[in-house]
């Protein structure tokens, strides 16, 4: 609690705080010294259409002058807030020179209007003026300098309100207590406000920093990442060439050690292709084409099955005679559908077919593919879109994963405005779901 005293703003951020929170106090003096002002006009015209009743009043005099010093000072005040937030106008010690004056006009206004009410006895004014107090301490950031200037103000006010009336001992001892209650309430609440707006200020600039952070490494790590990815891939198109050179020139054909250096190099190839996908954080619009998707998923069905041979059979079925119009990018989607064939020809036993369907469901074109594997465990559904996610196991043949195709594959249907999901059970099988909105 006591620290709260001769609390200060951290030193890295000490001037910008005090630079934001001189306009901020500022903002607050135009709008508060415009509600003032609305208020003691209201009161002006109460009294002049209700002047003989008014008039009437105990101390009718003072309270006319105590409206005409509110009307007048909320007018100057609204006035050189106003110019005061202009950026550049003015210094900080002249916005935090107004902050203080203001204050002291509040509290000597809500002290005025109480005094006044309660018949010149400083006791009497205690409710009213600690509202005052309360409005002072909330609603500004004020320094400690500013605090002790306005705890010696409210000290001055009590002091000079025991001289006019005729007071005993018991009532003068009183008053200087109330005095120093109210003093130690108001100081206390205003450091405790300076205290959290400061603290704030602070952890917001600390978290900005951290996220600015955050980002410069993430585009690092993109940039090195692409670069890396880039930069391999060039020998590895070389392998690839060469190697399918060497199995062309050889009579037998079927070198196994060759066709493992090729699988070999296409594996890292598609592992490449990813880690370039995922470095890429500008998410640009597909150009995107209306296609036939009967046409355009029986043209992939057709390669894949060339590629297969008859060691593994590709079902493509669809219950549609007409064309399935849908604007996608076309080697975007062949990539998505790529991966989920080969996951599924991945995670099931080569004596089980892969189906693949297509139909229309309202205006949603509906692809799913699959397969008759040892499915995927439910703990695991929940990750198996994350980035480099925990879900990825290795091939019935020991293909490794690096959790990255299914991720890129969500990505890709989302950029088309459609959604990937799957369902599955283990030791049964596992069905993807593609539905992408129709063509208009």
């Amino acid at each position: 609690m006591f620290h709260l005293y001769n609390y200060k703003t951290h030193p890295k951020y000490a001037a910008e705080f005090k630079e934001t929170y001189s306009y901020q106090n500022s903002r607050q003096i135009k709008i508060l010294s415009g509600l003032y002002l609305f208020i003691a006009l209201s009161v002006r015209l109460i009294s002049f259409l209700n002047y003989d009743v008014i008039a009437a009043l105990p101390n009718f005099m003072e309270y006319n002058i105590n409206n005409w010093v509110s009307i007048i000072g909320s007018t100057i005040f609204l006035f050189l807030s106003n110019n005061a937030m202009k950026p550049g106008r003015w210094t900080i010690s002249r916005r935090k020179l107004l902050t203080t004056s203001f204050c002291l006009f509040a509290l000597l206004v809500s002290f005025a209007v109480s005094y006044i009410y309660s018949l010149h006895n400083p006791k009497n004014t205690l409710t009213v003026f600690l509202i005052g107090i309360l409005f002072v301490s909330i609603f500004f950031a004020i320094d400690f300098k500013q605090t002790v200037t306005v705890s010696l103000f409210i000290l001055l006010l009590f002091s000079v309100g025991m001289i006019f009336p005729a007071l005993n001992m018991h009532e003068k001892l009183f008053n200087i207590i109330a005095a120093g209650i109210l003093i130690f309430f108001f100081f206390a609440c205003s450091r405790y406000s300076y205290y959290f707006k400061s603290e704030q200020f602070t952890k917001v600039r600390q978290l900005e920093e951290k996220n600015a952070e955050v980002q410069l490494l993430n585009h690092q790590k993109s940039e090195i990442l692409g670069f890396v990815a880039h930069d391999l891939r060039n020998p590895l198109n070389n392998i690839e060439a060469l190697t399918r050179i060497l199995l062309e020139e050889d009579t037998n054909q079927n070198s196994p050690e060759m066709q493992l250096i090729l699988t070999s190099t296409r594996q890292a190839k598609n592992i490449i292709n990813d880690l370039i996908e995922v470095a890429q954080n500008d998410r640009r619009p597909f150009q995107l084409q209306t296609t036939n998707m009967i046409t355009f998923m029986n043209g992939i069905c057709e390669n894949w099955q060339k590629n297969l041979n008859k060691e593994r059979l590709i079902n493509f079925q669809t219950e549609q005679e007409l064309a399935l119009n849908v604007a996608v990018n076309p080697s975007k989607l062949t990539r998505v559908i790529d991966n989920l064939i080969a996951n599924g020809l991945k995670f099931s036993r080569p004596e089980t077919p892969i189906n693949i369907g297509i139909s229309k469901s309202s205006d949603l074109c509906i692809i799913k593919i699959t397969d008759f594997g040892i499915g995927i465990p439910q703990h695991l559904l929940a990750l198996l879109f994350d980035q480099f996610s925990k879900a990825g196991r290795p091939g019935l043949k020991g293909e490794k994963s690096i959790g990255l195709g299914l991720h890129i594959s969500k990505q890709i249907i989302e950029q088309h405005g459609g959604t990937l999901t799957v369902e599955s059970t283990e030791n049964e099988g596992t069905t993807f779901q593609i539905a992408i909105p129709l063509a208009a």
